[in-house]
């Protein structure tokens, strides 16, 4: 379906032009014959359109469309109207309609042309703040994301599941890219010009968690003094992500399990069933299998959210992928501090590889940022925590080690320099591309499909 339309006219035969007109373009189309039912509809079930006569019997046009301005989600409204009411349908444009088409409609070409660049201006509309979500939240390039060996399958099954509408569990320590991950599906798949709306389950108190969830209507609680959309409604079209859904109470976790039953939920304090057009993406730290048992986490739930599980390994496992990330980080926090720096000396990348990062990415990420802020010319061990150069003589390094340490940190840098073209960091290099593509499969940058593309 190519959007949803609510048509609002009084005549039945008008009514059913104006649906098989829509329909026989590919729209999904819900009418109603007064203003009364309209509003039910309305606070019902999202629209991505209103097709609206300005005189209807009882509630006008006019009276529904500024009735529902302070809705939360509130769809943009088109008017058909008589020639006697353009004044009205003009300060209905003033105050935020879309536009109007007088009636009888001569051409519906017309119409169909309005409600096609209406629905294009909310995607290109949603588009835009999915991808400055996106930006702001630092979502790195894929081959930096999924550096390493041990994220190559990873990788793949994210390929893999992200064009379906299958429900994804990702399980990983606290700072392995979760959200990240999240996005980057989210970014594949078909639902990219949707919302990406993230909750942390575990940092928001359990008596107002299902009103984030779900939102709340007026007057549900005491505060509550106007309407309010939850994630589930802000996610419309577009993809929920639920971190920490290990902390979830269980009396949450059986309002959830209806959602993915029913695909619909409603809000607190509402009796009125709202659609959950939406993609579900969970996250957690902990054994969710152990939970089940201890009977801290529903069963029926569990099975539910793990129809693809991903576990992402902790950066101690991902040795190979430090280098190139470690690159990525100090010429990110370079750029935002307005320094220009050369590089990683090779003992600092050393000290980097050898530590154990219990914080995983999420500690190295605040390592460079801090290092960078230190560093004059390159980040040195000096600009290192205490922690990480004191264990960097724990296990020395033998000729090979320290060669093959070298070769792999000036690859990073050169690929880092050069914003991952590889064709201009082999220029840097001094080496073919073909070389440099063998040495991206050794050192575990790059998954072996896509050095075998690479042109």
């Amino acid at each position: 379906m190519k959007g949803s339309v609510l048509v609002v006219e009084d005549d039945e035969t008008f009514r059913a032009f104006l649906r098989t007109v829509l329909q026989d373009e590919g729209y999904q189309v819900e009418t109603a014959g007064d203003g009364a039912k309209a509003l039910r509809l309305l606070r019902q079930t999202g629209f991505d359109v209103v097709v609206s006569d300005l005189k209807l019997p009882g509630k006008s046009g006019l009276d529904l469309f500024r009735e529902t301005r302070t809705d939360p989600g509130a769809p943009p409204f088109i008017f058909l109207t008589a020639f006697g009411t353009v004044d009205e349908a003009v300060c209905a444009i003033k105050e935020g309609a879309v536009d109007f088409l007088t009636k009888p409609l001569q051409d519906p070409q017309a119409l169909l042309v309005l409600v096609q660049r209406t629905i294009e201006a909310q995607s290109r509309t949603r588009e835009y703040l999915s991808l400055k979500e996106s930006e702001d939240a630092g979502l790195p390039p894929e081959d930096l994301l999924f550096a390493g060996d041990a994220m190559r399958a990873v990788r793949q099954l994210v390929h893999d599941v992200a064009g379906t509408m299958a429900n994804v569990l990702i399980f990983g320590e606290s700072g392995t890219g979760k959200e990240l991950v999240a996005r980057t599906v989210h970014l594949m798949s078909q639902r990219r010009n949707g919302a990406f709306v993230a909750i942390n389950c575990a940092a928001i108190p359990e008596n107002l968690l299902e009103s984030e969830l779900f939102g709340h209507e007026k007057g549900a609680f005491t505060g509550a003094i106007q309407a309010r959309q939850g994630k589930f409604e802000l996610a419309k079209g577009g993809t929920i992500f639920l971190d920490e859904i290990g902390e979830m109470p269980l009396s949450l976790q059986a309002k959830l399990l209806r959602v993915i039953q029913e695909r619909a939920f409603e809000r607190v304090g509402g009796s009125r069933e709202i659609k959950a057009d939406v993609r579900i993406i969970a996250a957690t730290n902990r054994n969710l299998r152990e939970e089940v048992a201890e009977r801290r986490f529903r069963e029926d739930l569990y099975y539910r959210l793990n129809v693809f599980p991903l576990q992402l390994p902790s950066l101690k496992e991902r040795v190979d992928a430090i280098a190139i990330l470690a690159e990525y980080f100090m010429q990110h926090f370079s750029s935002q501090l307005g320094k220009t720096l050369k590089g990683i000396e090779h003992d600092a990348l050393s000290a980097l590889r050898r530590y154990d990062w219990p914080g995983n990415v999420r500690e190295l990420q605040n390592v460079m940022e801090r290092a960078v802020i230190l560093s004059k010319d390159l980040v040195r061990v000096a600009t290192l925590p205490g922690e990480i150069v004191s264990t960097s003589g724990d296990r020395p390094l033998d000729s090979r080690e320290r060669l093959k340490g070298t070769e792999r940190d000036l690859i990073a840098q050169a690929l880092a320099k050069h914003v991952g073209n590889r064709r201009l960091a082999a220029a840097e290099l001094g080496i073919s591309r073909r070389s440099l593509q063998y040495k991206l499969k050794e050192y575990g940058f790059l998954d072996e499909k896509a050095v075998v593309q690479d042109p």
